[in-house]
């Protein structure tokens, strides 16, 4: 006979399982469906006692759990709201589970793998999966794997693999017209890896093509990560006052929906890094202003000029700051949700900004830690843009040759030693900018003082020219311009016309000599005709195709349409 403390347990579990019945699992099922946020995560908080105390033998427990995991991937809570349900399904619970109910478990833990950075072992769980699930599919799972089997792969950088899996989660979303919404999210995951092949205009429409199918939506996350992703698209082709303008109205959308989520720190992370590219187009100025002949400025500098060069000033220090304010928060709600790569993502942008103001130690220090963290989650691409930024503190120490020789030697060396590690593991990737920057880093050091080797320079810069897309225009293109210039200035322009002239061409091909001289002389000749391409190609009777290609390969075109 059962007492009364076992009644009260039965009544009290047979409440909840009322509540996380049938009606409700369909309830919420059609919110996320429809992408209603708000009323979702109403239902969800309304029932957040039953939930945990979810049972894994009840009834639609494996459907529940998966459309959790679905939820907080929308933007409930977060993946610790997921750990302790999914403590709920041990080992032993899910040996006595139907195939389908034991793939849903298994996918949630996909998803919190993959929201724990814990990327290699998220793709090996969705693996396990999609493999089961061959021979009776179940197309609703078989969609939400690939789906997040692809953004684990973007994050490894493995960016083929990454686009598969969105086409196939796309076209298996879109045989149901229940589907529409979620198909629209997965065209933003689309969307940005065709960016990552070059193809711009084609992402720029489909990001259009789902934020049409969203806009009266309250899905702020997908909302929100339309705008951040046409900010970083525009921001590539050099618009960085147009990228400003998406990455705060991202920033805007997500603080409506959830002022700590990552995602909006991953936006203020790339809002500070546009402001640092602006800082350094005002300290270019800034730099011409204070370089200027001195004839120019005999009897004094026109308080016109002064005041041009400290209102500049003023604003360098101002874009500065405000990139600084924004790295400290985002690097608050990472540390919320126990994000490290966040954080080492953080520390990497303000190492760049300390190295930018002189502040070698500090960046150094920034650049190592960054390093640890993309270490610890085995992240290439966290690693490679720590290495890169480790290799230009050590080139800052041997241009300013402060100590011994033995010290330039020690920081010519770590340079060396950084930029090759960045260029292996940046290859290990398949993202392209990351590549070019590697190369380009390690041109820089093969450039340097201490080293000084031209010819490994020059291979580096044309590596990293054709990992430039075309209307790419940002600071790559900038750093890439400065090596080639550097490289051309210090070696000589004269010694290489005085080898040729002697038939000393090295292990060059006759057309890769035509290809140098034409990147030696068709830029003097376009300076010469007042920056005019038609004028150019007419004098040296070759297509205005080509000058632009070798004006724009080697940095000359800059951001503004040329004449001609």
């Amino acid at each position: 006979m059962a007492g009364p403390l076992s009644t009260d347990l039965d009544s009290y579990l047979g409440k909840n399982e009322m509540m996380l019945g049938p009606q409700f699992v369909a309830k919420l099922n059609e919110a996320l469906n429809l992408r209603n946020v708000s009323e979702g995560i109403a239902l969800l908080d309304e029932a957040e006692e039953a939930l945990v105390k979810l049972q894994p033998h009840r009834p639609h427990a494996a459907d529940l759990l998966l459309l959790i995991a679905q939820w907080v991937d929308v933007g409930y809570r977060d993946h610790r709201f997921l750990d302790e349900l999914l403590l709920r399904f041990p080992a032993r619970s899910r040996r006595k589970m139907p195939l389908d109910d034991y793939l849903r478990v298994r996918l949630a833990e996909a998803f919190q793998a993959l929201s724990m950075e814990e990327v290699d072992r998220s793709i090996e769980i969705l693996d396990f999966v999609l493999k089961a699930e061959k021979e009776f599919p179940d197309e609703h799972l078989v969609t939400i794997a690939h789906f997040w089997k692809g953004r684990a792969h973007r994050k490894k950088g493995e960016y083929e693999a990454a686009l598969q899996n969105i086409v196939h989660a796309r076209e298996n979303s879109q045989k149901s017209r229940e589907n529409a919404r979620f198909t629209a999210v997965i065209q933003i995951q689309e969307a940005w890896l065709l960016f990552q092949k070059g193809l711009r205009k084609e992402a720029l429409r489909l990001l259009s093509h789902a934020e049409a199918a969203l806009k009266s939506t309250d899905h702020y996350l997908a909302l929100g990560n339309i705008e951040s992703a046409r900010g970083r698209i525009v921001r590539r082709s050099g618009e960085y006052a147009n990228a400003l303008e998406h990455f705060d109205r991202a920033i805007a959308i997500y603080s409506a929906g959830d002022p700590n989520h990552p995602n909006l720190a991953r936006t203020l992370v790339n809002a500070a890094y546009v402001r640092r590219l602006l800082a350094l187009q005002l300290r270019k100025r800034i730099d011409a202003q204070t370089r200027k002949p001195n004839s120019a400025r005999a009897g004094g500098q026109p308080s016109s000029a002064v005041s041009l060069q400290s209102s500049l000033r003023v604003r360098y220090q101002q874009i500065c700051h405000e990139a600084m304010l924004q790295l400290s928060r985002a690097k608050e709600i990472y540390a919320l949700h126990g994000h490290s790569g966040g954080i080492g993502s953080v520390m990497f942008n303000s190492g760049y900004l300390h190295l930018d103001r002189g502040d070698i130690d500090r960046a150094a220090r920034e650049a190592l830690d960054a390093y640890r963290i993309g270490f610890e989650k085995n992240d290439h691409i966290l690693m490679a843009r720590a290495r890169i930024l480790q290799a230009a503190t050590e080139n800052a120490r041997v241009e300013e040759q402060l100590g011994e020789d033995v010290d330039t030697a020690l920081h010519a060396n770590n340079a060396r030693q950084h930029s090759e590690e960045a260029l292996a593991l940046a290859q290990l990737t398949q993202n392209r900018p990351l590549i070019a920057g590697a190369h380009i880093a390690r041109g820089m050091t093969a450039a340097n003082e201490f080293f000084q080797e031209w010819e490994l320079a020059k291979r580096c810069a044309s590596e990293a020219t054709n990992l430039i897309g075309a209307g790419e225009n940002d600071y790559l293109v900038d750093s890439l311009a400065a090596l080639k210039s550097h490289i051309m200035q210090v070696s000589g322009v004269n010694d290489t016309l005085r080898g040729w002239s002697e038939g000393m061409l090295g292990d060059k091909t006759f057309q890769q000599v035509t290809e140098e001289f034409a990147e030696i002389v068709i830029p003097k000749v376009w300076m010469r005709e007042e920056k005019k391409i038609s004028r150019v190609a007419e004098c040296l009777s070759i297509s205005p195709k080509k000058v632009r290609r070798i004006l724009r390969n080697g940095g000359f075109l800059g951001r503004h349409r040329l004449r001609g």
